[in-house]
C-alpha cells in the first residue's frame, strides 16, 4: 500500500526551486542590454578616431563630416524615412529639440573630431574624449538623477586612469597638449551635451525616426560649410584609401553606433553608459597601435587596466 503525503507549502517551495536558477528580472535584462549597446558603440567609435587621423592628410575635416553623414543618411533612410514621415507632427512639435541634437551630435561634434585629427595622435583623441563621461554624470546629477556611490567610485577610478594616461603622453610621447587637443576638449563637451540631451528625448519620438531626422538636419547644417570647404580647400581624390574609410564611418560608426548609443542612453542613462565609454581610450590605443603604428608602453597598459577596472565597477547596478 502506498501512502501519499499531503503536499505542503514548504515541500512545494522546495521542489520548485531545487535545480532552478532564478530568472533574470526585466530591469537586469535592460541594464545588461544597455551596457552591451554602449560598449558596442564605444568600440565602433574607437575606429572612427583612427579613421579621422588616417584621413587627415587627404580629406579636409568638414568634407569628412559631410560625406560621413550623407552616407549615414542613405544607410538609415530605408528604416527611418517612413517612420519620420509618420511622426512628422511630433517632429514639428519638438523641432527645436531635434535641431539642437542634430547640431551637437552630428554637425559640430564630428567636425571638431576631424579638425583635431590634423594635429593630434589618435590615442590622444580617444583619451581626451574619455573625459566626456564626467560631464555626462554632472548633467544627469543636475537633472535630479542619482548616481550611487559605486558608480561614482567607478567613474573616479576610470577618470584617474585617463588622467595618468594623458600625463604620461601616451599618444604623442611628450606628455603635453597639441593644438588639436583643444579641439578634442570642445568635441568632448559637445558629445556629453548630446548624450545628456538624449535622456530628455520626448517619448513620442521613435528611435529610428529621431535618428533619421537628426542625420538629415545635421547634413543640412553642414552643407554651407561643405560649400566653403570645396571653394577654399578643393575636393579630394576618390580612391579606396579615402572612400572605404568614409563608408566605414558613415555606415558603422554613424548609423549603427549612434542607434546603439541612443538606445543605451534610453535603457541605462547617460552616466552609466558614460562609464562604459571609458573603454574608448583603451580601444583607440590598441587600434592606433595596430593600424597606425603608434606605440603603447607599460605605463599605458597599467593605466588601461585602471580604466577597465573603473568601467566594471561603475557599470554595475546601483547599490
Amino acid at each position: 500500500m502506498t501512502v501519499v503525503l499531503p503536499r505542503t507549502a514548504t515541500t512545494a517551495r522546495t521542489t520548485s526551486t531545487v535545480g532552478t536558477a532564478p530568472a533574470p528580472t526585466p530591469l537586469l535584462k535592460a541594464t545588461a542590454l544597455g551596457i552591451a549597446l554602449a560598449a558596442l558603440a564605444t568600440v565602433v567609435w574607437s575606429g572612427s578616431f583612427v579613421t579621422s587621423r588616417a584621413l587627415a592628410d587627404s580629406v579636409p575635416p568638414v568634407q569628412q563630416a559631410f560625406w560621413r553623414w550623407l552616407v549615414a543618411l542613405v544607410a538609415v533612410a530605408p528604416f527611418g524615412a517612413r517612420q519620420a514621415w509618420r511622426q512628422r507632427q511630433s517632429i514639428r512639435r519638438h523641432l527645436g529639440y531635434v535641431v539642437v541634437a542634430s547640431l551637437l551630435g552630428v554637425a559640430v561634434y564630428n567636425t571638431l573630431v576631424n579638425q583635431a585629427g590634423l594635429t593630434t595622435p589618435a590615442a590622444n583623441m580617444g583619451m581626451i574624449m574619455a573625459a566626456s563621461p564626467v560631464l555626462m554624470a554632472v548633467f544627469e546629477r543636475a537633472a535630479g538623477g542619482r548616481l550611487g556611490a559605486r558608480r561614482v567610485l567607478g567613474l573616479l577610478t576610470a577618470c584617474a586612469g585617463v588622467v595618468l594616461l594623458i600625463a604620461g603622453g601616451a599618444g604623442g610621447g611628450t606628455g603635453g597638449f597639441a593644438a588639436g587637443d583643444l579641439w578634442m576638449v570642445a568635441a568632448a563637451c559637445c558629445f556629453a551635451s548630446y548624450s545628456g540631451l538624449l535622456r530628455r528625448k520626448p517619448a513620442e519620438l521613435g528611435g529610428t525616426a529621431f535618428l533619421f531626422t537628426t542625420f538629415l538636419l545635421g547634413t543640412a547644417l553642414l552643407l554651407p560649410a561643405q560649400g566653403v570647404s570645396l571653394v577654399v580647400q578643393g575636393g579630394f581624390a576618390p580612391t579606396p584609401g579615402t572612400v572605404l574609410p568614409i563608408l566605414y564611418v558613415g555606415v558603422v560608426s554613424s548609423a549603427v553606433a549612434f542607434f546603439a548609443w541612443n538606445r543605451a542612453i534610453a535603457l541605462v542613462g547617460p552616466s552609466r553608459a558614460g562609464v562604459v565609454y571609458y573603454l574608448q581610450p583603451v580601444c583607440v590605443a590598441l587600434l592606433s597601435w595596430a593600424v597606425l603604428g603608434e606605440s603603447i608602453g607599460r605605463p599605458q597598459v597599467l593605466c588601461m587596466a585602471l580604466i577597465l577596472g573603473g568601467v566594471v565597477l561603475g557599470a554595475a547596478a546601483r547599490r
